[in-house]
């Protein structure tokens, strides 16, 4: 079935509203405010007039076919609706009811009836169900059913989210960023938020994307979105919100509570180059960067204020906002010291002092002098007094100094303000207007600058897909089972024998010789249940030692001697977010410390690497304080391992975990070992 393009209905010749409630009014109401030139046929069964337009009795009376609808009528009602607007041609359809889905748990029948709308729309385009439709600020088309803040542009980027309050509180915004289109995808029962992200950014007017994420529905369609805005060299930033129920479901391992699909989304995210943000307000600021810039080079800023104290701040927050203030080069020192004179101590962050405060050739100068080097962008923090009480002209050659050097330089210019206040709406306008980034709020800003780093550089990563029909329930595969299986992949593990009595257990004790460990087998967290017994060299202490623990099988195995570093290495299947390689501390103290880090399935070594040196415990891997460090070579190679086994078993891996990975200066051995498998689809 030929779906209709999503651009027929987000840029469509005529609408149709259906309805007659306040909600409708509304709608025709915002189209006309809005600006749209198109033709809009109200469509009620009574009402002569809806919106101050006259209305149609039915569908079958409209002098056309219409481009898009906004169905307004209860949720039955809409699946009828839905069905006779594809029947007649039309191109997409905003599903305003709410009832279906998302509303299983009160409405036994909201799943069955979203499918029949879904059936219904056949190859007609519908937004929702449950949701506010879309504003179009490029064509001047509302099918929003409220009040919004969006005003014509020319260009601008695009917002898709999921709660529509959520986005008419963004089309608020007084910060200077220029809003193209917001669309509320809803439900997503047919069009999801990454396919209507990715025909949005075929729109040449919209320069980058932001998304606000509840759950993510189709992870193909996700990685997708992430090739096409690298080939259009459009940045997307996500907002990441909430967290999935699978890292409660999956309850046998310390890696489903460490990773779970918080991790994952950011590992995802990460891997599709994609910016990650954590709040709307650094949202707004990282879009309007990507607006202007297409995505930064690196983190790597020189900041200038003519105080010292925005100059500290700037740089306390810089740190924790992980964001680089390069020194100082050679040709700068020389630049800046000829501009300000040999008063003011010249560092980065830079406060310039006031000596040229009212001097905007020397201004631009000391400006333009920083403007060297291997940067990603230029900072001047400003914060404008109050117009409504003073007139401060001033200022204004700051703004007119930095918009000058922006002119002259291939590097972006931002003016920032310490407070979001700081920068008027009509100030940070017309620093847009002249190729300067309006930057609102310190904290927000340089969270924005860190998102907006190295996005575009390079091309999305491969990501691991889960495959569909999975059946999460599995089994658990005991230690000396999972022990084989990943020895096959690669994995190094100690030497053990099984045995099925205490009696046994002796036997094999002296069968290996020196030291031993005993476990007892079908118990997840050994520790503790009191099933494991370490250091032990008398074979006879062994069998005494399994007659008093909770198991009627165990496993002796080699005691791995001269750790330096213990390890968690866990994968988690995500099936939002794919399979999510979880890292950190291990041992007992793996929950305690939650020294973790995650990426996604495949890894390279490099990310491995990288994933280590991310660690809090790095330091003990290259030798802490004298001591001997662990053979890193060793442990990529034996998480690689791990790696291999996942891939091989994508279809019924649940869960993995190895705690611990005991690293040691020549090797890196798998010590215990946890595998949860399902059945195919």
């Amino acid at each position: 079935m030929q779906m209709e393009p999503l651009h027929r209905l987000f840029s469509p010749l005529s609408i149709a509203v259906i309805g007659g409630g306040t909600w409708c009014e509304a709608v025709v109401r915002q189209c006309r405010a809005t600006g749209y030139t198109g033709e809009i046929w109200p469509v009620h069964p009574t009402k002569d007039m809806i919106g101050g337009i006259s209305a149609y009795p039915s569908l079958a009376a409209l002098p056309g076919v219409p481009d898009a609808a906004f169905i307004g009528v209860n949720r039955e009602a809409t699946v009828t609706v839905a069905g006779e607007l594809s029947a007649m041609g039309c191109g997409g359809a905003v599903c305003f009811a709410a009832g279906y889905r998302e509303a299983i748990a009160e409405l036994s029948d909201g799943a069955e009836l979203q499918d029949r709308l879904v059936a219904a729309a056949g190859p007609m385009r519908i937004l929702g169900p449950n949701c506010y439709g879309f504003v179009n600020a490029l064509d001047r088309v509302s099918l929003w059913p409220d009040l919004h803040g969006l005003v014509p542009v020319s260009s601008g980027v695009a917002i898709v989210g999921q709660s529509s309050n959520v986005l008419i509180n963004m089309t608020m915004q007084r910060r200077g960023l220029p809003i193209a289109t917001v669309v509320a995808a809803g439900n997503q029962a047919q069009a999801t938020m990454a396919g209507i992200g990715a025909a949005l950014l075929e729109d040449p007017r919209i320069t980058a994307l932001g998304l606000h994420v509840e759950g993510l529905t189709d992870l193909p369609a996700f990685t997708a979105l992430a090739a096409r805005a690298f080939d259009l060299r459009k940045p997307v930033i996500v907002l990441k919100v909430g967290r999935s129920d699978q890292a409660q479901q999956a309850a046998i391992s310390h890696t489903a509570s460490l990773a779970g699909s918080h991790a994952g989304a950011r590992a995802l995210f990460e891997r599709l180059g994609m910016g990650q943000v954590d709040s709307p307000a650094e949202m707004m600021e990282a879009l309007k960067i990507a607006h202007v810039t297409g995505g930064l080079r690196s983190a790597r800023i020189m900041s200038a204020s003519c105080s010292g104290g925005e100059a500290s701040i700037m740089a306390d927050l810089g740190l924790a906002k992980g964001v680089e203030f390069p020194p100082l080069m050679p040709d700068q020192t020389e630049a800046l010291r000829k501009a300000l004179g040999p008063k003011v101590a010249l560092a980065n962050p830079l406060d310039y002092n006031t000596y040229i405060w009212d001097n905007e050739p020397a201004l631009v100068d000391a400006f333009g002098a920083m403007m060297h080097g291997d940067l990603a962008m230029g900072c001047v923090v400003l914060d404008l007094p109050r117009a409504d009480r003073f007139e401060a002209p001033s200022y204004d050659k700051v703004v007119r100094a930095v918009i000058t050097v922006a002119q002259s330089t291939e590097t972006p210019m931002a003016v920032l303000s310490l407070l979001q206040e700081g920068l008027p709406e009509d100030v940070s306008e017309r620093l847009i207007a002249n190729g300067v980034i309006p930057l609102c709020g310190m904290a927000d800003s340089l969270a924005a600058i860190r998102a907006l780093a190295g996005i575009g550089q390079r091309a999305p990563g491969t990501v691991l897909l889960p495959a569909p029909g999975f059946d999460g329930a599995g089994r658990v595969i005991g230690e000396a089972e999972a022990k084989r299986l990943l020895t096959a992949a690669g994995l190094p593990v100690p030497r053990s024998i099984a045995a099925s009595s205490p009696a046994e257990a002796g036997a094999a004790a002296a069968e290996l010789g020196g030291l031993v460990v005993l476990k007892g087998e079908g118990i997840a967290h050994k520790t503790e249940a009191g099933a494991v017994v370490l250091n032990l060299s008398d074979p006879a202490k062994v069998t005494l030692a399994a007659e008093a623990m909770p198991a009627r099988s165990f496993l002796v195995e080699e005691m791995i001697t001269g750790a330096v570093v213990e390890f968690l290495v866990g994968v988690l299947r995500d099936p939002a977010h794919g399979f999510v390689l979880t890292i950190g501390l291990g041992g007992v103290l793996t929950e305690l410390m939650r020294d973790t880090v995650s990426v996604l399935v495949p890894a390279s070594p490099q990310d491995v690497r990288a994933a280590l040196a991310s660690l809090k415990i790095a330091p003990l891997l290259s030798g802490y304080r004298g001591k001997p460090g662990a053979s890193i070579d060793h442990v990529v190679a034996a998480i690689m391992a791990v790696q291999n086994f996942v891939t091989a078993h994508a279809d019924t891996l649940d869960e993995l975990e190895i705690n611990p990975l005991i690293a040691t200066v020549d090797r890196a051995v798998a010590a215990d070992a946890l595998i949860r498998m399902g059945e195919a689809g």
